[in-house]
């Protein structure tokens, strides 16, 4: 793998770093807060060691008194109104740019069942889906439980996986075998979501995709291999939990082909700067595109942070890069 290093010599926003006030926001007000607050100090850190002037803003009371100090914004939060154009839209209020992407984009990704639909339309591969809308109530999901069943039955076909339509770090996650099993995967999901993405399993080797730059440039795959065949919340952020393969050996035709749909698929969905596709590869060699990220992790254990060690991109580099694609309505 080339030292992709090379390509980001000349950031501009290098050149400005004594004249401006950086706004690390992080933490907020969703169920990944607490990670957020670690991606958020580890960006801090970062900004700090390069030499900028940092001010880190916890965004569990919005504060616009603080935003108003700052010169950009390097937004570090996950999941709701943080990750799915809320926070963006405050931002491009103020006229403070800022970091990832932009509104529209932000919210088109937060939801895995648009975004799937949107996949489909651009004619990438994703796996079967069904869409579930309970309003956060399972007494009034409880006339639909036996035609639900019947589509994922007929439809789409056991296993399946079912998550929260607009949560990410993989949280309120389940997989279902059988019928009773669906219904206790609902049950968990609506917790989180009024609406619920059921979606067909697929066993196979799970494989990440960073995407970073001003112009898109793929990092080297990654491929997952959790300790206990799933990749929960606990594998994601728990040291030896996860072993992980960078760059992953996959042959070069299925490699080429993971990379061309992880950029056609970051376009596709307006992403700006950073993100990461999760792909997986099946028992055939098909690869389906599972999730699209805008705002990935950026902890100890962060798929992209080490995605990038292996392309010659140190962490601070890394932070850099995504701060050098600041903008308004990326």
């Amino acid at each position: 793998m080339d030292d992709l290093s090379k390509l980001f010599r000349n950031l501009e926003v290098s050149k400005m770093k004594n004249r401006i006030l950086i706004g690390v926001i992080a933490g907020g007000l969703s169920s990944e807060r607490e990670i957020s607050l670690k991606t958020g100090k580890n960006i801090n850190d970062s900004l700090l060691r390069s030499g900028y002037n940092t001010l880190f803003i916890d965004f569990m009371d919005i504060d616009t008194g603080k935003l108003k100090k700052i010169d950009r914004a390097f937004l570090a939060l996950h999941g709701r109104y943080g990750e799915d154009g809320t926070v963006q839209g405050i931002l491009e209020l103020m006229k403070i740019p800022y970091t990832g992407s932009g509104v529209l984009s932000s919210a088109m990704v937060i939801d895995k069942i648009l975004s799937k639909r949107i996949m489909r339309y651009e004619g990438l591969p994703t796996p079967d889906f069904t869409e579930v809308r309970s309003g956060k109530n399972m007494d009034s999901l409880k006339p639909d439980l036996k035609h639900i069943s019947l589509i994922v039955r007929k439809e789409i076909g056991y296993p399946v996986v079912i998550k929260p339509n607009r949560e990410g770090s993989t949280i309120g996650i389940t997989k279902a075998c059988n019928e009773e099993e669906l219904y206790k995967g609902l049950e968990v999901a609506i917790k989180y979501d009024g609406r619920v993405l059921v979606e067909k399993f697929i066993k196979g080797r799970e494989i990440t995709v960073g995407i970073i730059g001003r112009e898109p440039v793929p990092l080297p795959i990654v491929e997952i291999i959790p300790r206990n065949g799933f990749f929960s919340y606990e594998c994601k952020y728990i040291k030896n939990m996860t072993e992980y393969i960078v760059p992953a050996v996959i042959e070069p035709d299925i490699g080429k082909s993971i990379i061309d749909m992880s950029l056609k698929s970051h376009k596709a969905l307006c992403c700006n700067g950073i993100s990461r596709v999760d792909l997986i590869i099946d028992e055939n060699n098909d690869v389906h595109i599972l999730e699209v990220n805008t705002m990935p992790g950026m902890t100890g254990t962060s798929l992209v942070p080490m995605a990038a060690r292996a392309a010659g991109i140190s962490f601070d580099l890394l932070v850099e890069i995504i701060l050098d694609c600041t903008g308004l309505e990326n």
